[in-house]
């Protein structure tokens, strides 16, 4: 285990067992983005493939590709199996997690978001026997991490999804907006669905004190008392950056010496630069492309931002509560469980680059409140939204649905 990783309480182990039982994480791919980030740390925080004492064993089955995440997870002794997906509904993908529940004797498939759970789901359409024992199939623990938008209603989906939640599966969303999601356009029932709030390691994200603040903004070139706003994002239409980019053209004239730095890449990067050349902001606008060191960046901002259209529980939002960051955002899904509007941000309707302007000014011009601001949200994520809390929440769950298949939750079949 990694000196640097807590030990495991009691709890979290569970009773005592020779066999520990294999759990697959299915995934769309394995890039460092919220969900996949998180999966990741469930399998290093509980199944550590180097870590005797670790209470599973985790695989990670992904959709489309593997991802760098992927390769890291490889390199630390972990499997990682690309599914390869063809466009459309490929069932052949069911196929191949049938296989791959067999050859590593899977007992729990934890599906994060709807098209993995669907998949996971699928694979129980396909005979499971092993000479001449037919195992019982894998219960599915369907995480939903976020939502798209816009999202509505579908009955040929409801029906569907009746059919396929059986009862020994169990339903986590990460916040309470996407709870009420699932119930009010995927038809399921409240009482199946408990909320995991996303969590980080508050350890990894700490306030900066001024060294750290300096030597960050040297290496970026950033002056000392200049007011710096940071948006960790991929470039993706849900992200929305056209509204953080036309809010800053607004910032700009009441905090003139005033930068945003846009870390991140994807498919719509070339057209928010386009939009900042238009705007006459290019100068103060930084594209830094992909980074990991987030908490670098953190260390030299004043203000987070973040313009999303729909988000979960953003796992970049949280980082930055606990690098002690004042917050704008789009008040949207789950941003208003985890921002107290006035205490540690400030929140603005999606697609209103005024509003989210006025936010950004007023923090940038005011570094005091925006630092109280700071302090509370780190407070708030501590009380809230750590990576204990919510390891602990899957460590319970795991074992609750483990139980009554194995007795104790080291049979390992």
């Amino acid at each position: 285990m990694s000196p640097h990783t807590p030990a495991l309480s009691r709890r979290e182990r569970g009773p005592d067992f020779q066999g520990r039982p294999i759990i697959a994480h299915v995934l769309h791919r394995l890039y460092l983005a919220g969900a996949e980030v998180l999966a990741a740390a469930l399998g290093r925080r509980l199944g550590r493939p180097d870590d005797a004492a670790a209470p599973y064993r985790f695989i990670f089955l992904c959709l489309d590709e593997i991802g760098p995440l992927g390769e890291q997870l490889r390199a630390e002794g972990f499997t990682v199996i690309d599914l390869a997906r063809r466009p459309g509904v490929n069932l052949a993908v069911a196929r191949r997690i049938v296989a791959a529940c067999r050859e590593h004797r899977v007992a729990l498939l934890h599906a994060h978001q709807y098209t993995p759970f669907f998949y996971a789901a699928m694979s129980r359409a396909w005979p499971t026997r092993l000479g001449p024992i037919i195992r019982p199939r894998p219960p599915i623990l369907f995480t939903e991490h976020g939502r798209h938008y816009p999202d509505f209603r579908r009955r040929k989906r409801i029906w569907a999804n009746r059919l396929l939640l059986r009862r020994r599966d169990r339903v986590t969303a990460v916040g309470h907006w996407v709870g009420r999601a699932l119930v009010d356009n995927e038809g399921l029932a409240a009482s199946r669905i408990e909320v995991i709030h996303n969590g980080i390691d508050p350890e990894q994200f700490t306030p900066a004190d001024e060294s750290a603040r300096r030597a960050a903004r040297t290496a970026l070139g950033i002056g000392p008392e200049q007011p710096v706003a940071l948006q960790v994002a991929r470039f993706h239409p849900v992200k929305d950056h056209a509204t953080a980019i036309r809010a800053w053209a607004q910032v700009t004239k009441a905090v003139p010496d005033a930068v945003i730095l846009l870390a991140g890449d994807g498919e719509l990067r070339q057209e928010a630069e386009a939009l900042g050349r238009e705007l006459g902001v290019s100068e103060t606008v930084r594209f830094l492309g992909v980074r990991d060191d987030v908490a670098t960046l953190m260390a030299a901002a004043d203000v987070f931002v973040l313009s999303s259209l729909s988000e979960g529980i953003s796992v970049t939002l949280l980082e930055a509560m606990a690098s002690g960051i004042a917050v704008a955002a789009t008040r949207v899904g789950g941003n208003g469980e985890v921002v107290a509007e006035g205490e540690t941000g400030l929140l603005s309707p999606r697609s209103d680059p005024e509003s989210l302007a006025a936010n950004l000014a007023s923090l940038l011009s005011d570094p005091a409140r925006a630092r109280q601001m700071g302090r509370a949200g780190r407070q708030r994520l501590l009380d809230r939204f750590t990576q204990r809390q919510m390891h602990q929440a899957y460590a319970d769950l795991y074992r609750t649905m483990l139980e009554p298949l194995h007795g104790r939750p080291g049979n390992g079949r």
